[in-house]
């Protein structure tokens, strides 16, 4: 049982270090924050439990594809002290694997919120109530520094830290 529940810490452990020094990973967590709270918080959006259940979907494939290819390029930088093509290819498709699956989320998210009206509500909301225009301005400024801010640093093969 000790081994099963130590296998957790240790999947703790990889999605914490896939978000210190992945941006990509940041930024894909961040949308789905947004995305997430409008759809909870607020009822501009009408969406099905099985839309809902999409979106939990797409949002799964780009995380998962963000985490494997974090542990591929792992994987290509251990192997290869100099350049090799074959490390370049698997860390280009394990990106290529990771774009499709941010694509398909997209596509998911325009066919099942692309809803006119809710967006129309959501402009009137913001335009009967100024001081959330600056709560969102905050939380805006807050999210680019969570995503842009320099990741920890990752290992140099040129200095050997």
């Amino acid at each position: 049982m000790r081994g099963f529940l130590r296998g957790f810490i240790y999947a703790w452990r990889g999605l914490i270090y896939c978000l210190s020094r992945e941006r990509n990973m940041r930024v894909h967590m961040t949308c789905a924050v947004y995305m997430y709270t409008y759809l909870l918080v607020y009822d501009f959006f009408e969406v099905s439990r099985t839309q809902f259940a999409v979106l939990f979907l797409a949002n799964a494939m780009v995380f998962m594809g963000e985490l494997f290819n974090t542990a591929v390029e792992a994987l290509a930088d251990l192997m290869e002290d100099k350049y090799s093509r074959y490390c370049a290819v698997a860390k280009d498709v394990g990106a290529g694997a990771v774009l499709t699956a941010a694509a398909f989320a997209v596509a998911v998210g325009i066919a099942i919120l692309g809803q006119g009206e809710a967006f129309r509500q959501l402009f009137l909301y913001y335009r009967e109530n100024p001081a959330m225009i600056a709560v969102l301005a905050v939380s805006f400024v807050l999210s680019g520094v969570f995503m842009f801010w320099p990741s920890k640093n990752k290992k140099n093969k040129k200095d050997g830290s």
